[in-house]
């Protein structure tokens, strides 16, 4: 969430940012304001007290040393109705702070200045593209790949749980696998320590990354627990350290994990959807960085630069957007996402997005460090897919098929697959 400071000092740029992203009510920015004037009155009132009592303790020994004990006796019952006084505006306080946190919780990041003002996914700017489209007309959708070789069972898989969660057979099954290891190694040769994180987060995790209270309605829940299972990596993994203070010289951290990630989708229909396009249950391999503030622009750079390599590597002709304001997502300040060429599809998939959060989530999460002189400060968390694997495998399916109705396998794949085709 935004620091209340910050709010307060700039106002009209919140009130923008939340325009820009597509909500036109700002009126909850002055319920903020207004809350936390509430409460910076109360805390006046409340240092105020501890002010005089203060005072009149250091009195009451004076008296009480000159042999005044009425004088004495006096001030304390004083002071006793101040104590009382103070817890009883203490409990306010309490009150006050929650319910302008749950305000906070409700206003989103605000964008990067570099980031385009737009409403839809017109609005978003072709930052660059890589490799060359395939349009052979003979090459075929995934699906028709898939069902002809019998490597993905949707309709079992919609037996055994219902749509969007496919069986992987044989050789595609190798295919999920071969993919998880190839980007965990490139993460790990490239400083991203490996986690092997849990499936379900608790609401404090999923407030943490944003989750909620935006998201709900896409994640699956489990009301007896009261978890929810992730919709990706980053929820576990940027909470792995949620409540600590890091020293300076720790920064930057990267952290990699490869999970399946669930997401209800609601509302998901069409041909935009078909075969591997949108699933309830996927695989990805996550990325997560925890920086210095100063570093995080050159960081989100980076990041983006790596999830890019992976499908050089790949050979998956790709293009990086620019996400614009309305496009953007309630917590990120600014994003990329990474789009790979689908020849028997003659559209773009997205497999990737590169994140800046800047401190928006490690405030929700208090995830400090200690600065060189010794002030704590909220960090600045990103991430990125590295990368989210059915488009990937959607991509591979249509890019390396053959005219004979076979598919060849990446070369960086081999190792991983022991054959070069399937």
């Amino acid at each position: 969430m935004l620091d209340v400071t910050f709010i307060r000092e700039n106002t009209d740029l919140v009130k923008t940012g939340m325009k820009n992203k597509g909500e036109p009510d700002t009126s909850i920015v002055d319920r903020v304001l207004q809350k936390d004037e509430e409460w910076r009155s109360v805390v006046t009132e409340v240092d105020n007290l501890r002010a005089e009592s203060n005072q009149k303790a250091k009195k009451i020994g004076e008296l009480m040393g000159q042999g005044k004990k009425e004088e004495a006796q006096k001030l304390i019952k004083e002071t006793g109705d101040n104590k009382a006084e103070i817890k009883e505006l203490e409990e306010r306080l309490s009150v006050l702070q929650k319910e302008r946190d749950d305000l906070l919780y409700q206003i989103p990041n605000v964008p990067d200045a570099s980031v385009p003002v737009g409403h839809s996914e017109e609005d978003n700017e072709v930052f660059l593209t890589w490799g060359e489209q395939s349009g052979d007309d003979w090459k075929l959708p995934h699906w028709d790949i898939a069902e002809k070789k019998g490597w993905i069972d949707f309709e079992r898989g919609s037996k055994v749980t219902g749509a969007g969660f496919p069986f992987y057979v044989g050789s595609m099954a190798r295919l999920q696998r071969a993919l998880i290891n190839f980007f965990l190694n490139e993460a790990s040769e490239h400083g991203y320590t490996e986690l092997q994180a849990p499936y379900f987060v608790n609401e404090d995790s999923a407030r943490g990354t944003g989750q909620i209270p935006d998201k709900e309605d896409m994640m699956y829940t489990i009301p007896r627990d009261g978890f929810f299972a992730i919709p990706t990596a980053e929820v576990p993994v940027t909470n792995f350290h949620r409540d600590e203070i890091f020293s300076q010289d720790d920064l930057p951290v990267y952290y990699t994990a490869y999970t399946p990630c669930w997401r209800r989708e609601a509302g998901s229909y069409g041909k935009d959807v078909r075969g591997l396009n949108r699933l309830h249950q996927f695989d990805k391999v996550e990325l997560v960085k925890i920086v210095h503030p100063d570093t995080s622009d050159d960081e989100l750079e980076s990041l983006r630069e790596y999830a890019e390599s992976l499908l050089k590597k790949l050979k998956l002709p790709y293009r990086t957007l620019l996400m614009c304001t309305g496009d953007m997502g309630f917590t990120q300040t600014k994003k990329y996402d990474l789009e790979v060429w689908s020849p028997g599809q003659k559209r773009w998939l997205e497999v990737s997005s590169c994140s800046n959060f800047g401190s928006f989530q490690a405030r929700r999460m208090q995830l400090r460090f200690k600065n060189e002189k010794g002030k704590t400060e909220m960090l600045h968390t990103l991430n990125g897919s590295g990368l989210a694997l059915p488009r990937i495998v959607a991509s591979i399916l249509e890019t390396y098929q053959t005219e004979e109705g076979d598919v060849l396998i990446p070369e960086v794949l081999k190792p991983f697959m022991g054959v070069d085709q399937i």
